[in-house]
């Protein structure tokens, strides 16, 4: 993203000089410099006046998701640290480390959902618009503490398979706690490679169960 910046000083190298304090890190090396005003001396410092330049300067494109987490971070006084990367898929990845990072995590990923959750609005509330009033693109942004999602996925994957030995061992159904969607799909998907077993999912929005059956040809309901 360009930008702009007008400057004075004594002198055109002075201009310069104060425009590169003043825009610090900012400064790339992709820098233009236009002369708007030489310099006047005047008569006896009558009628003198500053050099002035307009600067104009690149500096990355925003990230209002990550932005918005570092900011969530601050004000709640945590000792942790976001950073942005890209994932898979084009996903834009956004890992928290620190101290107090796994405040943010709550009960199996609870809290982490809903920062993941609003950052998503966050990140595609300004995105580019068709004349139809649709959006062109979707950002994805994946939040993650610690490597929680990763460490969740091989529990999860875990306990189906505990639970599938079960039902194969005593020709019994069990019913999983409520999950959100994204931990049925992996439960789901675990169960679909093993044999005499199938799930299928019951309950509504926030009480919406898995039930691992013995296998009678049925499609798993995520």
């Amino acid at each position: 993203m360009k930008k702009e910046l007008i400057v004075t000083g004594k002198t055109i190298d002075e201009a310069m000089a104060n425009a590169a304090e003043q825009l610090g890190e900012k400064m790339s090396e992709n820098i233009e410099y236009e002369i708007l005003e030489f310099p006047k001396k005047g008569i006896l410092g009558i009628g003198s006046s500053p050099a002035k330049i307009k600067v104009i300067y690149t500096v990355p494109d925003e990230d209002p998701a990550l932005e918005l987490v570092n900011m969530l971070i601050r004000s709640i006084g945590l000792k942790a640290t976001a950073v942005a990367s890209n994932g898979a898929e084009g996903e834009h990845k956004i890992e928290i480390t620190g101290e107090d990072a796994g405040v943010l995590i709550g009960h199996h990923g609870e809290t982490l959902d809903a920062l993941q959750y609003i950052a998503n609005l966050a990140a595609n509330r300004r995105a580019p618009v068709d004349e139809d009033g649709t959006k062109k693109q979707y950002t994805k942004v994946i939040i993650d503490v610690e490597n929680y999602r990763k460490k969740r996925e091989e529990t999860l994957r875990a306990l189906a398979r505990r639970m599938a030995a079960r039902v194969l061992k005593y020709k019994r159904s069990i019913t999983l706690e409520p999950m959100n969607p994204y931990e049925r799909r992996i439960i789901h998907s675990e169960i679909q490679g093993i044999d005499g077993v199938s799930t299928h999912s019951i309950g509504v929005d926030n009480d919406r169960k898995i039930v691992i059956t013995l296998d009678r040809g049925d499609k798993p309901a995520v």
